[in-house]
């Protein structure tokens, strides 16, 4: 252990079950770890990790020619990478470095002693957990949050390494693509409050059933210990069999223990079991309000009460407004979409002053063999909001204009649907950016 609090070689090496072949590493301190070399920076663990396409341990060299602190590695790249360290640099290594990153990352979380919030749902997570950062950190909480959506196996262990010393609390989201995997990542973060936003018909291709969605969110409420707190929304009845007597259970939404009963002012007037609150916050979309009744929930569930004005940094292309030349407003909302979010969306430009609606939509991934008849159901849900033009960009986008049954235009790319825009939008219009993220949508607007 080092005097910042930070491991030192020797416990790194311990805390991962690896072993050191260089060391002892006294080049700064430990700090974080990474699994891609060019994000390599000072105090930084490499982990070369296999993936499908490369292995990750065959740039560990690079990575410590770049100044990382240490690599971690499969036993094969060990002579490679002390040929190459530093004498201050450190080697680790290990036959399944992913399980070491694992073992790793549960280890400092226990060493720092921070309370810990673990976050999943089927839309809205990432949101949910940006507000909830920010409500921590106005009430005066020293907060870690995952960066972006650093959520998976991999993600959730390396933003439980970026955490500092003195952290009071991490909230930290959980992604599911399959039975087994939230279970994975609480076994890691060991929350005290685990928090589901909802509840929807996404992964749906890996899944089959919404039963088996939420089958698979309720591991998170399955691996809290006694005497946690469950955050769930109130009166879910795919959640009801896996909630327990031996936990504390907060519910939000209408009726629940969390409820808003109005907005007055930029203030979002919240109920709560003791009382009513005015919590000041920085946006009015009504799925963000839901997200931070979720929010104020966990906050609750810590001890914490809500105070001062709610100005959370949203996660990039989740809901941002850009203002083109010409007075065109678009609002990005394209890191990801299923029927929930997408719905959420297409509410949210309905109530967007100015001149006409214009959505450009691609497809909603993983969706299975219903994909089609939600594509189609989402275009007539647009329709009814009052969708002026509606944009469907790639081939399975094209469903939506069967549902729409107004003016919609159909494009093979992101950047056909830009050339478009620029002659279909006019001042005062608002346009939404809504698709999978494996569309990239964005490069609609792109320059």
């Amino acid at each position: 252990m080092t005097r910042s609090g930070r491991f030192d070689a020797a416990a790194v090496a311990r805390a991962a079950g690896a072993a050191l072949h260089h060391g002892p590493g006294t080049r700064d301190r430990f700090k974080c770890a990474v699994c891609d070399s060019r994000e390599v920076r000072p105090g930084a663990l490499f982990v070369g990790l296999r993936g499908a396409r490369h292995d990750g341990g065959a740039f560990a060299p690079a990575a410590l020619a770049a100044g990382a602190w240490g690599v971690l590695v499969e036993p094969q790249h060990s002579p490679a990478c002390v040929e190459r360290a530093a004498p201050d640099q450190v080697v680790l290594v290990s036959p399944d470095p992913l399980r070491a990153l694992q073992r790793l990352a549960a280890s400092w979380r226990q060493h720092l002693g921070a309370r810990v919030v673990g976050i999943t749902g089927s839309t809205g997570k990432t949101s949910t957990k940006d507000i909830l950062a920010a409500l921590l950190r106005a009430a005066g909480v020293t907060v870690h949050a995952s960066p972006e959506n650093l959520n998976t196996e991999i993600g959730l262990p390396l933003s439980v390494l970026a955490a500092p010393p003195g952290s009071e609390v991490l909230v930290l989201e959980m992604a599911m693509r399959g039975e087994g995997q939230i279970a994975e990542l609480v076994a890691i973060a060991r929350p005290q409050v685990g928090a589901i936003v909802n509840i929807g018909p996404v992964h749906l291709e890996l899944l089959g059933s919404v039963e088996r969605i939420a089958r698979a969110k309720a591991e998170l409420i399955g691996g809290l210990e006694p005497g946690a707190t469950a955050v769930v929304p109130v009166a879910e009845p795919l959640l009801a069999p896996y909630l327990r007597d031996d936990l504390e259970t907060l519910t939000f939404g209408p009726g629940g223990d969390v409820q808003q009963v109005g907005l007055r002012d930029g203030s979002l007037e919240l109920q709560l079991p003791f009382g009513v609150l005015s919590l000041p916050v920085a946006f009015d979309e009504p799925h963000q309000l839901s997200n931070t009744l979720c929010a104020v929930a966990c906050a609750l569930a810590l001890g914490v009460l809500p105070r001062g004005r709610v100005e959370p940094e949203f996660s990039r292309l989740r809901g941002q407004t850009v203002t083109l030349d010409g007075g065109v407003r678009v609002i990005l909302d394209c890191y990801n979409a299923n029927p929930m979010s997408m719905r959420a969306a297409l509410d949210n430009l309905a109530r967007r002053p100015g001149g006409r609606r214009l959505a450009v939509l691609g497809k909603m991934a993983e969706l299975g063999p219903r994909a089609p008849e939600l594509h189609r159901e989402i275009g007539r849900y647009a329709r009814d909001a009052g969708v002026d033009v509606l944009v469907c960009v790639g081939e399975e986008a094209r469903e939506y204009a069967v549902g729409f049954a107004g003016e919609a235009h159909l494009c093979e790319t992101p950047e056909e649907a830009g050339r478009l825009l620029r002659n279909l939008a006019q001042p005062e219009d608002v346009v939404l950016l809504k698709a999978s993220r494996s569309v990239g949508l964005e490069r609609a607007i792109e320059g």
